[in-house]
Formats: C-alpha cells, sequence, structure tokens
C-alpha cells in the first residue's frame, strides 16, 4: 500500500498570524500573487512542489539552484522558477453518503476552517455527493460569504458514494481555468456510486485524468460506517443474515487507500481527519501549503504526446518534496 503522505499540525502561531495580519497587508498579498508565466516560444510543463524537512514543516527559501527536474530520467534545465505567494482555484467536494453519518458536521467545520484561510485571489466552489453530485456556485468566487452560505445551508444528507465520480466531475469544472487547479475530496472512501450502467469512474480512471490536466487533488479521509457483514443464524435478506451492530460500538471502516494514491501520483497530500482537534493545525497547514508551494517549469525535450514520468529533487539533504509524478507531453 502507498504510504500515506500525512500533513503534521502546525504550530498556534500559524493560527494567530492569519488572523492578525492588517488589512494592508492582506492587500499587499493580493496585489503580489500573481501566477507564474508559463507561456514562452516553446510549450512548458508547468510543476507545484511542496518542500518539507524532517520535522515536517515547510521550506519556503529555496532557490532555484536547489531544484533538479528530470523527465523520463533526463535532467532538465529549469525554464520558469517561482516561490511567491500563489493563488489557487479549488473545488472543495463533501461525501454526504449514509456511511459519512458520523462525520458530516465535522466535515462541514473542516470545509469553513479552509475557507477562512483562502487569500481574497483565491476562488473555489463547493461540491457535494451522495444521491446526486452538485457543484455551487455556477462560478468560481472569492467571496466568503456566499461559500459559507453553500456550507450552512441544507446540504443532502444520505445516499451511495460516487467518488471517483464526483471527482471527474469536479476536473470537468477545472478544465477552463488557468494556474494552480485543485480538488479537494473529503470522504471515507469507499466507491460505491451504485451505478449499473458500466460508465463509473474508478480512482484508476479518476488519477489519469488528474495525471493528464494537471489538476491536485488532496485528500482528507475520514472513518466510516461499515455495511453490516452476513452472520450464520440471523436472517436477512435473500436468506443472508447480518450483523448487528451495537448502539454504542459501530462498525467503523478506514478511508480506501485510493484517496492516498491519487494525493501522491498529482502532488497533493493526504491525510486523516478523526476528530474536531484535528481542524486547526491540518487545514490551517493545507491552506499555508497550497500558497507556498515552488513554481517550476521547462521546456519538454519530446513531444510525443505520451505520459512521462517525472522526478523533482532537492540538493540539500532531510528535505522531502511533493510533485506531481507524471504528466502529458504535448504533440508537436
Amino acid at each position: 500500500m502507498t504510504a500515506l503522505v500525512s500533513v503534521v499540525p502546525a504550530l498556534a502561531e500559524f493560527f494567530m498570524a492569519r488572523w492578525c495580519v492588517p488589512l494592508c497587508a492582506l492587500i499587499f498579498v493580493g496585489a503580489q500573487a500573481q501566477p507564474p508565466k508559463f507561456e514562452s516560444t516553446t510549450r512548458t510543463v508547468a510543476v507545484f512542489a511542496t518542500v518539507t524537512n524532517a520535522q515536517g514543516r515547510l521550506v519556503p527559501d529555496l532557490t532555484q539552484d536547489d531544484f533538479e527536474i528530470y523527465d523520463n530520467g533526463t535532467k532538465q534545465p529549469l525554464t520558469v522558477f517561482s516561490n511567491d505567494i500563489q493563488p489557487i482555484t479549488v473545488i472543495m467536494l463533501l461525501d454526504r453518503s449514509g456511511s459519512m453519518k458520523p462525520n458530516l458536521d465535522l466535515e462541514v467545520r473542516a470545509a469553513e476552517t479552509f475557507v477562512h484561510g483562502m487569500l481574497p485571489v483565491d476562488r473555489a466552489r463547493i461540491g457535494t455527493f451522495g444521491a446526486t453530485i452538485q457543484i455551487d456556485p455556477d462560478d468560481f468566487t472569492s467571496d466568503r460569504d456566499t461559500l459559507f452560505k453553500i456550507l450552512r445551508g441544507d446540504l443532502q444528507k444520505n445516499g451511495p458514494t460516487p467518488l471517483w465520480n464526483a471527482v471527474d466531475r469536479a476536473i470537468d469544472k477545472l478544465l477552463l481555468e488557468k494556474g494552480r487547479r485543485v480538488v479537494m475530496a473529503f470522504s471515507d472512501g469507499v466507491d460505491e456510486p451504485l451505478d449499473f450502467s458500466g460508465k463509473a469512474k474508478s480512482s484508476k480512471d479518476a488519477t489519469k485524468r488528474a495525471e493528464e490536466n494537471d489538476i491536485m487533488v488532496y485528500s482528507v479521509g475520514m472513518e466510516g460506517l461499515a455495511p453490516m457483514q452476513p452472520q450464520r443464524g440471523i436472517q436477512g435478506f435473500g436468506g443472508r443474515g447480518f450483523a448487528p451492530q451495537r448502539r454504542n460500538d459501530p462498525l467503523m471502516q478506514k478511508p480506501d487507500e485510493g484517496m492516498a494514491k491519487i494525493a501522491e501520483a498529482t502532488g497533493g497530500g493526504y491525510f486523516e481527519l478523526k476528530s474536531a482537534g484535528d481542524l486547526l493545525g491540518g487545514f490551517d497547514r493545507v491552506a499555508d501549503e497550497l500558497h507556498h508551494q515552488y513554481a517550476l517549469g521547462f521546456a519538454p525535450q519530446k513531444l510525443d504526446g505520451k505520459m512521462h514520468d517525472l522526478t523533482v529533487k532537492v540538493a540539500k539533504s532531510g528535505y522531502t518534496v511533493r510533485a506531481r509524478k507524471r504528466y502529458l507531453a504535448p504533440r508537436s
């Protein structure tokens, strides 16, 4: 199983610093947060990288000379480098299925915490999936009040779990956007779309599409209610029995490993949200991380329309780099 990329909770001063920034500083950040220019006479591959030290803390002060990037094992010269604060365009997907019942309130609070951490230049939409897949509002917005109104509204509360169909739909909405495009999916990760048409998306389908379109996926796993298991001697539908759940001892299931895999493949992050105590450190850290990723770019040597392996390294020891693992080379 692919190792999970855990997001280490941040210190309390991150929270204090975020809320104590003067208005003039926010205006300055808004003026400076411009996406790097990837346009050039040759097509440029954009790679966003997160660097952490041995303690899991962000490393924001590296230079272009500290990075090495390899395309199918061949080192490439960097043509774009930026470590400025970058705006993001994000769709938050909230799992509202029956198995998420113990976590519905915590999920909304987590999404609200992330909205609080958005910069004025960030834009977002809120998606829910269960009986249906719905993404609001109609356009991406920087208006926090609009996003809070959606989160505090009448969200669906039951149904199946079309997780990968929802990720695929979110990718659809991000395709025409520019800059850093992110899907943040909250779920217990057990994909059960109840789609008998044979057209339901799998984790591999969603990962492949995210890789091909340079969409970064952050996954937030939660424990969900496990379906009742057959048990001899207790009759149920079709002659099969189901084990009863004691009221104070519900059967829980771990998030699906596909959530960690798609995050790793696309350069995002994965962590598990288990209690309200995880909200402050975890989501403050996610917002800070997204705004402080390094923007790297290089001109591909082969315009063959194929998937290429990507490796990003930092010359200094003791640092860990997260970046997407593959990209789709353009055709000449």
